[in-house]
């Protein structure tokens, strides 16, 4: 068996992209570890924290009820600050991920690795799907961290705007708002369209059999009702489609995506 690690940028992160992978890695036996990088301190305040609780001791308990129903073994914290949109004034915040030194940041990850003996890391594509800058730091600090740990595979989770263009004209036939609210290539957060091309993305992995498992993950993140309870309200048929692939680049590898899986060639243990 082996050990597949995913990193990713805040609590809920963990379940868009990757949870059916996480989900499945599980099911097959593999050893399934999530690292989070900062504590979505820049969430949204829910009304019904107790005395004493904070937002980050709500969504830490979240991502742990979301781990539980993806199977995932491990959470470890980086413990940075949430950095916040670009632009926003805590992106300067010297506590902050997007202040972070490269290297201080990957040796903190690297520790993980190390100690998990990983044989994959997955982290973001190089502007992390919309340009927020801890998902750029993500992609960074992933990469030189693997690099620090000698993990043999790195994949880079992603979302593939061919795709979602598709399914959005097709939507749009039925209901035009939907293709009001979303143009996957206008600007993201970082001014760039969302997610990469298919001739970027290697692999295409599908997640059908834990659609239920993703759902029930996203919900456990009730505090961030614009995000997690927008994808948590989603009519069944719009969800399985926008959510029964998880898509990942494998560097130096150029698409158009093929059907696979991230463990098909992880070394025996």
């Amino acid at each position: 068996m082996a050990t597949i690690v995913f990193f990713h940028a805040h609590p809920d992160d963990e379940v868009m992209g990757t949870g059916g992978s996480a989900a499945r890695a599980s099911d097959e036996g593999h050893r399934v570890v999530l690292v989070v990088a900062t504590n979505g301190d820049h969430g949204e305040v829910p009304p019904d924290l107790a005395d004493g609780e904070t937002l980050i001791d709500r969504r830490r308990a979240e991502t742990a009820r979301s781990a539980a129903i993806l199977g995932i073994h491990r959470i470890a914290w980086l413990g940075y600050q949430d950095s916040g949109m670009t632009g926003w004034d805590q992106n300067g915040h010297p506590a902050s991920f997007w202040q972070a030194p490269v290297d201080d940041a990957a040796n903190r990850l690297a520790a993980v690795l190390r100690e998990e003996n990983a044989d994959i890391l997955v982290t973001y594509d190089w502007h992390g799907a919309y340009g927020h800058p801890d998902h750029v730091q993500v992609h960074r600090v992933g990469h030189r961290a693997a690099e620090l740990a000698g993990t043999p595979k790195v994949y880079e989770s992603t979302w593939n705007r061919d795709a979602m263009k598709e399914m959005a004209a097709d939507f749009t036939s039925s209901d035009p708002s939907i293709g009001e609210e979303f143009d996957p290539d206008g600007p993201s957060d970082d001014g760039n369209p969302f997610g990469e091309p298919a001739s970027a993305i290697h692999l295409a992995v599908d997640v059908t059999p834990y659609l239920t498992h993703k759902r029930q993950a996203i919900a456990c993140h009730a505090s961030q009702t614009t995000d997690a309870g927008m994808f948590a309200a989603m009519p069944e048929d719009l969800f399985n489609r926008g959510f029964a692939t998880e898509w990942f680049i494998e560097p130096g590898v150029s698409g158009p995506p093929v059907p696979g899986w991230l463990l098909d060639e992880a070394p025996p243990r």
